[in-house]
């Protein structure tokens, strides 16, 4: 992980720093003294200057923006491989000299307010920061997992520093009836049910401080085996402990419910009944909400008619690391000294000229396409997706002629981008604002229904209030439906989103939310139906006279291969009638994609038995945790090319704010890199 980032001038004055541990300031000072006072830049073998300085035990890699007089350092442990640096450096440098170049460039400016760069470089550091270092250094940092509550900590730490650490509680143990030894050693009855044995015969202690004699050679009698049992296992009690095992017998299991963070609330005899209405304003005054705020600006921006549209970092960032890198080539191409350098890079000019021009045959493609395929394959497309795909190209290719100065495989690359392409491009409107503002505006107004399934675990409820985070920065009023009402948890998982988004709401002022819940066991398509009912109602009398103008239903996570489970999505499809379906895959689960994607497309259909949405079933998909595969997003493929429908919303994070649009051309580069 880093230890410093700092951007200062080459005569030493700090513009920007961002220090995540302590670092010597004559670090720093030794490279500007060394580097740019002095001139002493450190060389490689080859005698070439290197952007790399080392001191004590430190690496010190740096770029300069020559016209500004500005030098970006970054300063990390000499222990640590940190190949990504490099691109942040190039990335910050564009974007620092973008923001601030202006500024720089008058006369005597000595103090810029650079504050407002701290959201962009943690977003770098978030995207470029392949995550290793990151999460070793803060598993270090964090020492032994205290297993006491917060408060008690704090209190303990307060009073008796020297104290050592309270013991690790002990995982439950469940202990085995003891079979007593009569049954042991009288075996032959074959009644089923187990004789009762006395309390004391199941000490709570062992008994090893009472001293037995040794048994003498030979079987002992029956009478002197049971003498020695009762000796050995009944320790000296006085009764109470018979009683207090009784007292422990017949007493039951006291009813418990958990809170929204997370602790346990006893109860006497309540019954857990969720069902009823809860009083949310008594728990708003009970509990203050304490939730990290969201930095808007970082998920999407404004437009000049005040809509917030979704916007996407990695844009920039790619097409400025893909032109430094374009910018690199050149450079190394000149630098190549030597007989054997210059007659290589003739050879190979003169190969590629030699393929230029050639008409292709498929014994040409073979070879390609199968590497090609197999390209595709590592990163994470489905066989059958990447057979269909290369089946393409070769149809594309196949009698044609390459260009001039043009190899085979930089053709077929170039003919599989442009099939990628086709794939990933939407062939209708993603416009989503445009369709909610469209059904919620007059003559008709009504509800804009939206609902969210998938497999178990891809993070449904999790992208759910994502999109309601990004509908309430368009000052829409949200209704969030707890319709997985089967798995343990999932109405208590929604209560706490809609209260953190409740909250984020107030504090920026934007929309409103709620949760509409019937409790667990209920039928999940009559719960939708009653949902879009109340959002309905007209009693309301804030802006066209309904409550709110989008429903989000969430459902139960269910196998694709369960037929039973699947065939209850058709009841929902048609009770709920959503305006929208989207389906929920992550982008690392591999090749079982397309039949997830197919099997639960196939399941919506209207009345007449036909698939809705013009014979597709759904409307789109939404990738989860895309920030844990790096360039392997060949989910997306897998799924589009299965059903034909488009990938709508990326997740990208575990924040609200972490949700982006596709950009094609983003996907196409990470697959063809």
């Amino acid at each position: 992980m880093l230890d410093a980032f700092e951007i200062l001038t080459t005569s030493g004055i700090v513009l920007w720093r961002r220090s995540y541990a302590p670092v010597p300031s004559s670090v720093v000072n030794s490279l500007v003294g060394d580097v740019f006072i002095e001139d002493r830049r450190p060389k490689d073998a080859q005698g070439q200057q290197q952007t790399s300085y080392k001191k004590d035990k430190y690496t010190l890699k740096w770029t300069s923006a020559k016209d500004l007089g500005v030098v970006f350092v970054a300063v990390y442990q000499s222990l640590l491989h940190l190949s990504w640096v490099d691109n942040l450096l190039t990335a910050v440098k564009a974007l620092f000299t973008k923001d601030y170049g202006i500024e720089l460039k008058k006369a005597h400016v000595t103090k810029l307010n650079t504050q407002p760069f701290d959201a962009t470089f943690d977003a770098l550091v978030r995207k470029l920061d392949t995550g290793s270092t990151r999460r070793q250094s803060e598993a270090d940092s964090e020492g032994p997992i205290e297993l006491t509550p917060p408060s008690s900590a704090a209190s303990a730490s307060e009073e008796a520093v020297d104290e050592p650490p309270p013991p690790p509680i002990p995982a439950p143990q469940f202990k085995k009836p003891a079979v007593s030894r009569k049954e042991q050693f009288e075996g032959t009855s074959t009644d089923a049910t187990p004789v009762p044995t006395p309390d004391t015969s199941r000490p709570s202690t062992p008994a090893s401080h009472i001293l037995t004699a040794k048994s003498g050679p030979g079987k002992a009698s029956r009478r002197s085996r049971k003498a020695q049992h009762t000796l050995t296992s009944a320790p000296a009690s006085s009764g109470d402990e018979s009683s207090a095992g009784r007292n422990k017998k017949t007493a039951t299991k006291a009813k418990r419910r958990w809170d929204a963070d997370g602790f346990a609330v006893e109860g006497e005899d309540e019954v857990l009944d969720y069902s009823a209405a809860a009083d949310s304003q008594q728990e708003q005054g009970e509990r203050e909400v304490d939730v990290e705020d969201v930095n808007a600006s970082q998920m999407g921006s404004r437009t000049g008619k005040g809509q917030f549209v979704l916007k996407d970092l990695d844009d920039e960032v790619d097409a400025i690391l893909a032109s430094s890198k374009q910018q690199v080539k050149p450079d190394s191409t000149e630098g190549d000294a030597g007989l054997l350098g210059s007659a290589t890079s003739r050879l190979t000019g003169l190969f590629r000229n030699v393929v230029g021009g050639k008409t292709l045959t498929k014994q040409d493609l073979i070879q390609p396409l199968q590497q090609m395929q197999n390209h595709l394959l590592e990163k994470n497309v489905a066989r059958e997706a990447a057979a269909r795909l290369c089946a393409s190209v070769e149809a594309d290719l196949l009698n044609q002629r390459t260009a001039n100065f043009t190899s085979i495989d930089s053709t077929i690359r170039e003919s599989m981008s442009k099939a990628l392409t086709r794939i990933l491009t939407p062939t209708s409107s993603l416009d989503l604002l445009r369709d909610v503002t469209t059904t919620i505006s007059p003559p008709n107004p009504r509800p804009y229904v939206i609902s969210i399934v998938g497999v178990n675990g891809v993070g449904k409820s999790t992208n759910l209030s994502k999109i309601a985070y990004f509908l309430l920065q368009n000052q829409f009023r949200v209704l969030v439906v707890a319709g997985d009402t089967f798995r343990s948890g999932a109405v208590e998982q929604l209560r706490v989103h809609v209260r953190n988004l409740s909250e984020l709401s107030r504090r920026e002022d934007v929309g409103k939310i709620e949760l509409f819940e019937k409790g667990y066991g209920k039928d999940a398509a009559t719960v939708a139906r009653d949902a879009v009912t109340y959002a309905t109602n007209t009693a309301g009398t804030e802006g066209n006279g309904m409550l709110f103008d989008v429903v989000l239903i969430d459902t139960a996570g269910r196998r694709h291969n369960d037929t039973r489970l699947m065939s209850s999505l058709t009841k929902f499809g048609q009770l709920a009638n959503p305006d929208k379906i989207f389906m929920v895959g992550e982008a690392l689960v591999g090749t079982d994609s397309v039949a997830q994607a197919r099997n639960f497309a196939k399941e919506f259909v209207d009345t007449k038995g036909k698939l809705r949405n013009n014979g597709v079933g759904m409307d789109g998909f939404i990738i989860s945790k895309c920030d844990t595969v790096g360039d392997m997003v060949g989910t997306l493929v897998s799924m589009v090319h299965a059903t034909g429908i488009p990938v709508v919303f990326l997740g990208v994070g575990q924040h609200y704010g972490d949700l982006r649009g596709l950009n094609v051309g983003w996907a196409v580069d990470k697959l063809m890199k």
